[in-house]
């Protein structure tokens, strides 16, 4: 037996799918936002490890190692290298970031001082296949500075 009322079932069936999409969207872009964020904050602490280990190197608080302080190099030259800028998208600010709003009010700036990260991480990977020791310092000095560069004006 078929339903009178069949279109007006079907333009219901249609209206509630409407709406679970609409109201699914704002968690489908919270989502996305929270993901942006894991990103970015991900791409931070593969530079923080190897930024770290290789000035623990140059500090004399791990013995150095030029084989394994290339490496670190090029591991951070080759993060330096992800796009990380989709990391960042409008409304992406969070208790969980140390993001600062001036990011996206200066997002110019924000991108090229991220490119200077890295052609000095570039630049330091390169110096740390044949560099001696004074070099390679002063190569991660560079890429220090790269770094706090952006962190001093847009970190928390």
């Amino acid at each position: 037996m078929k339903c009178k009322n069949n279109s007006f079932t079907g333009s219901m069936l249609s209206l509630t799918l409407a709406s679970s999409l609409i109201c699914a969207s704002p968690v489908a872009w919270a989502d996305d936002i929270e993901r942006a964020v894991e990103y970015r904050q991900g791409v931070m602490n593969v530079f923080g490890w190897n930024m770290k280990a290789m000035s623990n190197m140059m500090k004399g608080k791990i013995p150095f190692d030029q084989k394994v302080f290339a490496h670190h190099a090029k591991d951070l030259a080759s993060a330096s290298g992800l796009n990380l800028l989709p990391g960042f998208p409008e409304d992406s600010e969070s208790e969980e970031s140390d993001a600062l709003p001036e990011i996206w009010m200066e997002f110019d700036d924000f991108e090229a001082k991220y490119q200077k990260l890295a052609e000095a991480a570039r630049g330091l990977s390169e110096t740390a296949v044949n560099g001696d020791k004074a070099s390679l310092g002063k190569a991660l000095e560079t890429t220090g500075k790269a770094c706090k560069a952006c962190h001093k004006k847009y970190k928390n």
